[in-house]
């Protein structure tokens, strides 16, 4: 009898107080996230829509990610200061785009001849990249993680051969970052495009050449409609890392196993965009090629060595901004010496051996 009057009490009692589920509910964390790539954007946009489902499956909904494509809650370029402001949680962007706030944003992205995906990793991750970031980004009330990265980037899609630096003179280009200002210095007239409005800009001749990304997400813009060369390498962003960028508020607040995973989510994203993006553009350069009739070309040498001049005067404007940015220029500069280095004697001859060797690139 005593032991049937235990379980009885016992199924009252839990009757009474369930257990799991309400403590789940009043712990969940809303999460709005928004973006500077359009919905369903092949490569850019649909790693931040990867990332922001990731987020949800990973936390079992307990966080609980509504995620804004560019232009669905606020435009492409004002996804900094929504987020700084609290109105939205995060973003997902290039920071380069915030160099009028602050030219240290760039390197965070890309800066002219600067690091490679490889390299921007290992400054960020085991190099101080990452601690210099928290610093610029507390001034903002943010915190930034790595969250993609695009690989080295084609030079850009031009409506005219260009044999010299004196081709770039006048022409109106879509290029933002610190390769805008190296165009700028070159005599080009460097324009700021959200990706959404590239295409009808290039169609409609307001603008005479873009940069994008490289043919896997190039190919979906259709720039080879408006734009026959395809010019490579690019000296503008030769590792494009991309950035969750946080209310630096809200995220303090989250609990220690919330920061574990959605940083952990970052890096995973990081890994992957940089993946996807290396699988696909081989098969994509041959489709603008013989599908589209893209004729690719290589930027000479006498253009890449103006280039290269042009970049030394905006990395030491940039560099004498204020004393976080020279530290931040200095310490990129520094990560592209000792890791780039190595990586000259390693990645980079390997590469170049095995070419040669089996034959990769012959024409």
């Amino acid at each position: 009898m005593k032991r049937r009057a235990f379980l009885k009490g016992a199924a009252i009692a839990g009757a009474a107080a369930p257990l799991a589920s309400p403590a789940l509910s009043q712990n969940k964390v809303e999460m709005s996230i928004v973006s500077t790539w359009p919905r369903d954007f092949p490569g850019l946009g649909i790693s931040a829509q990867r990332f922001a489902a990731r987020i949800t499956e990973l936390t079992d909904g307990d966080i609980d990610v509504t995620y804004y494509a560019a232009g669905e809650k606020v435009g492409a370029f004002d996804s900094f200061d929504e987020v700084a402001s609290g109105n939205s949680q995060a973003y997902i962007a290039a920071d380069y785009y915030w160099k009028g706030k602050h030219p240290g944003w760039a390197p965070f992205t890309a800066i002219p001849f600067g690091l490679t995906a490889t390299e921007i990793d290992a400054w960020i991750k085991y190099a101080g990249g990452q601690e210099l970031w928290d610093e610029l980004a507390d001034e903002f009330g943010l915190k930034n993680f790595a969250c993609g990265n695009t690989g080295v980037q084609m030079g850009g899609w031009f409506n005219k051969e260009i044999n010299s630096a004196d081709d770039l003179k006048g022409l109106k280009m879509r290029i933002p970052g610190l390769g805008g200002d190296v165009m700028s210095k070159l005599g080009a007239s460097p324009v700021s495009l959200p990706g959404g409005q590239i295409f009808e800009n290039l169609v409609s001749g307001a603008i005479d050449a873009t940069e994008w990304v490289g043919p896997y997400n190039d190919y979906f813009m259709k720039f080879y409609e408006a734009a026959k060369y395809y010019y490579w390498p690019g000296m503008h962003e030769p590792g494009s890392q991309l950035a969750l960028g946080m209310n630096g508020k809200w995220w303090s607040d989250l609990s220690g196993t919330h920061k574990a995973i959605i940083e952990a989510a970052a890096n995973e994203e990081n890994s992957r965009q940089m993946a996807e993006t290396n699988a696909n553009n081989g098969e994509y350069l041959t489709k603008l090629i013989e599908e589209n009739g893209v004729e690719l070309r290589e930027f000479n040498d006498d253009v890449y060595d103006s280039f290269g001049e042009a970049a030394e005067e905006v990395m030491e404007e940039a560099r004498d901004h204020s004393e976080l940015s020279a530290r931040i220029f200095d310490s990129v500069t520094a990560a592209r010496q000792d890791i780039g280095g190595y990586m000259a004697i390693a990645d980079v001859a390997y590469s170049i051996k095995r070419n040669r060797v089996v034959g990769i690139g012959d024409n």
